[in-house]
């Protein structure tokens, strides 16, 4: 038995009449009467009574009538979950981030309005430190993450550049940095630097102040490098996104005067991705981050 089966006999079931099954199915009578007698023969038990202007049903063919329904629906809702999903249209994504892409918003805006246009997508969304993200990705744990750029990638991943950040100086505020009304990258080269994650704005204060960083703790994420300011062990330079969304006691934000330097946040992916879901939301980046700038 095959699920056509099933559909012609639904369609004698409820026309009562063969020729107009058949009409309604677009075959012949005598087709669709040889697809009933092999149902019949199948099941070992008739499914209709033969009356002169009209058929009706056997006790047989009543439950068959259910299960038959049943089984239809199950497998029309089937093929069309499986077509949605060979679209991309549903799936799950694995999802991991750093904080600043939750900071900044990129985070938020971008799966929010994907999930506008595909709401059957699931998403499990998780942060992680920024060192392990790149290897989530290509072991197959995470489908795609967003980082601080620059970092080096495997050769397998690629990047989506997104949204460019300039970085604002942390400091607590019993240092004497925050009585000057001018700081210069110069002023920092005695100060103990506790590490983000990117560490590429603490390497170019560093250089245009012209001196080695005496290097501190690297606790991880964000909120742990402002906590270790606020408990006055060193200074940090971080994303600005910081300052708008990390407000611990005993801490300043300052911009420095004389050096500006920037990272960006970027989507990474595997770069031979075949999960159409995965490669629905990479495309949708790409297109976010064209229309933002």
């Amino acid at each position: 038995m095959e699920i056509r089966h099933f559909r012609y006999f639904l369609a004698v079931a409820k026309h009562r009449h063969f020729t107009r099954a058949a009409e309604q199915l677009g075959i012949a009578p005598p087709t669709l009467t040889r697809q009933i007698q092999d149902l019949e023969s199948a099941l070992g038990t008739r499914l209709f009574v033969r009356e002169q202007r009209e058929v009706r049903l056997t006790d047989a063919g009543r439950a068959l009538q259910i299960e038959a329904e049943l089984a239809v629906r199950q497998f029309e809702s089937a093929t069309l979950n499986v077509q949605r999903a060979g679209r991309g249209e549903a799936g799950r994504i694995e999802l991991g981030y750093v904080a600043s892409a939750v900071f900044s918003g990129v985070l938020q805006r971008q799966v929010g309005q994907f999930r506008q246009r595909l709401p059957d997508v699931e998403f499990t969304i998780a942060e992680y430190l920024m060192p392990a993200l790149p290897r989530l990705i290509d072991e197959g744990r995470l489908d795609v993450g967003y980082i601080r750029s620059p970092m080096t990638l495997p050769d397998s991943l690629a990047a989506v550049k997104l949204l460019t950040e300039g970085f604002a100086l942390a400091l607590p505020d019993s240092s004497w940095l925050c009585k000057l009304k001018t700081l210069n990258a110069a002023h920092l080269q005695r100060e103990t630097f506790i590490l983000p994650e990117q560490i590429s704005g603490t390497l170019a204060v560093a250089a245009h102040g012209g001196f080695a960083p005496a290097l501190g703790p690297q606790p991880g994420g964000l909120v742990s490098v402002v906590a270790l300011v606020s408990l006055g062990q060193g200074i940090a330079v971080v994303p600005e996104s910081v300052v708008d969304h990390i407000r611990l006691p005993n801490v300043v934000y300052r911009r420095i005067d004389d050096c500006q330097p920037s990272s960006y946040l970027s989507l990474i992916h595997r770069r031979h991705e075949k999960a159409p879901a995965v490669m629905r939301f990479v495309e949708h980046v790409g297109v976010y981050r064209e229309a933002a700038q």
